[in-house]
């Protein structure tokens, strides 16, 4: 099965700019880590959320509005992608991301498989 683990930054960015850039380093190599982990098949970091344009369709127009729609105190900054056996195999990595202990949160959602018609 496949998971999508998405990584809601919170206040973990403000905590991570006042690290030593050891401690940066080391939580960077941490992401990198996982990144590299069994069953990882894709993730990347995402720009600030202040540079994406959000879209709407209303009476056949499309509307576009400059920076993310909804304001909330977590950000979507990044994802991964899993093949896991389980949940909890899925929820296990989800609990190394460093997002998850600097005042983030990861969300984990098992993607819609498919088969082929």
């Amino acid at each position: 099965m496949q998971y999508m683990l998405l990584i809601y930054s919170g206040d973990s960015m403000n905590e991570f700019g006042q690290l030593s850039e050891e401690e940066q380093n080391s939580i960077l190599g941490e992401y990198y880590a996982i990144s590299e982990a069994p069953g990882v098949t894709g993730g990347d970091q995402l720009q600030p959320a202040e540079t994406a344009t959000t879209v709407r369709v209303e009476g056949g127009q499309a509307l576009t509005t400059d920076g993310p729609f909804p304001t909330t105190k977590e950000v979507l900054g990044g994802y991964y992608l899993l093949e896991a056996d389980d949940l909890d195999a899925a929820l296990e990595l989800a609990a190394r991301i460093p997002a998850a202990r600097m005042g983030g949160a990861i969300e984990v959602r098992p993607v819609v498989e498919r088969t082929g018609s």
